[in-house]
């Protein structure tokens, strides 16, 4: 685990971009045993973050949970897609406190599949909503900079960089957009191209749950062009 940083959270925005970058620089790095590279299935390649490690970081910070930051359970409810599988969804709305202050509401959207469809059959998960909860709190976090080094694929925009000079800059910044993108394809090969012009950003800017909705998506698809 990191030691905890010793620079204060700012208290108010400032012009200074360096003042404004105070959190995101506390939160963005994610030492090694932290991060479980992911050696086979759809989301090869990626790296995946331990939930437990954002937490800690979020308390070493601002402090315990429900004293320094602390979260709401908005929603939860279950979408139905292809081939009968379904997907938990959660909303959450995220607050830390700086300053004696609490934040707004930080908002953050997780899924993951309840009901899959599997080479044996469906398989429904009794810890769907679980995890969904645990990507939306992933995905709230890191509007805050938690992790922000993994998610942007190494770029570190508070010291060398903006996004808007970083090649590839995202088209696609939610799975909404990219999913409503996919619906849109009206054959095989424009599905193809769009895949692969969706990847670079879905592995930036998507949690690994969003990126398994997306990849679901697809494969959808493609059943929808075979037929």
């Amino acid at each position: 685990m990191p030691d905890k940083p010793t620079d204060n959270p700012t208290d108010n925005p400032t012009d200074n971009p360096k003042d404004n970058l105070t959190i995101w620089d506390q939160l963005k790095e994610v030492p090694t045993k932290a991060q479980r590279p992911i050696l086979g299935g759809r989301l090869k390649g990626l790296t995946d973050i331990s939930p437990m490690w954002r937490y800690y970081l979020m308390t070493s910070i601002f402090g315990p949970i429900g004293i320094g930051w602390k979260f709401t359970l908005d929603l939860q409810w279950i979408d139905t897609g292809a081939n009968e599988e379904q997907c938990a969804h959660t909303n959450i709305s995220l607050y830390v406190k700086t300053n004696g202050e609490w934040s707004a509401a930080i908002p953050g959207t997780g899924g993951s599949a309840f009901v899959a469809k599997e080479s044996r059959g469906l398989y429904t998960s009794d810890e769907a909503f679980k995890m969904s909860l645990t990507d939306a709190l992933s995905v709230a976090m890191k509007m805050l900079g938690v992790g922000a080094v993994i998610y942007s694929g190494g770029n570190d925009y508070s010291k060398y960089t903006t996004p808007k000079e970083t090649k590839d800059s995202a088209v696609f910044v939610t799975k909404e957009q990219i999913l409503t993108k996919i619906k849109e394809v009206q054959n095989g090969p424009a599905l193809v191209k769009l895949t692969a012009k969706i990847k670079p950003a879905c592995e930036r800017d998507l949690s690994l749950d969003e990126y398994e909705i997306v990849s679901r998506a697809i494969k959808s698809r493609q059943h929808d062009f075979r037929d």
